[in-house]
């Protein structure tokens, strides 16, 4: 036998990696896979369990409606805050940085008053249970 034919200690090892590195991922996807259609099972077997909850929906509306009466309240804040610091800035870069944070306020506080309601409606449209019987309309 010639010293070509015989691989050395770490071409074995790195063969040893390459197996359990290829394998060891597989195991665990597959186990994951499995174990999460046995877990989710039981829970798509349940109809509609928050509804049947006695106050969920109410605890759920109310949260929500306080997140995004503090959102409202954070965005006059910032914006507020913004509008003093800007009357105090001498830089036209520091005035330019504070109107885009101005901006991402705004945007953040429609699409934290928007998604509610779109929930609301495009759920009962679709036919999504929590939308059937949690209002999610901050008004």
């Amino acid at each position: 036998m010639s010293q070509d034919q015989i691989p050395s200690d770490s071409e074995r090892g790195t063969d040893r990696e390459s197996i359990l590195t290829g394998t060891i991922p597989r195991q665990a996807a597959l186990n994951i896979i499995l174990l999460s259609l046995v877990a989710v099972e039981p829970v798509a077997a349940q109809d509609n369990a928050v509804c049947s909850a006695d106050n969920l929906p109410s605890m759920i509306e109310g949260f929500f409606q306080l997140t995004t009466a503090l959102g409202i309240v954070g965005l006059a804040i910032v914006w507020q805050a913004d509008s003093l610091i800007e009357m105090f800035t001498i830089g036209p870069e520091q005035k330019k940085g504070l109107k885009r944070h101005k901006r991402s306020a705004i945007k953040s506080a429609v699409v934290l008053v928007v998604l509610g309601p779109l929930y609301t409606v495009a759920g009962s449209m679709m036919g999504l249970p929590l939308a059937q019987c949690v209002d999610l309309t901050p008004w």
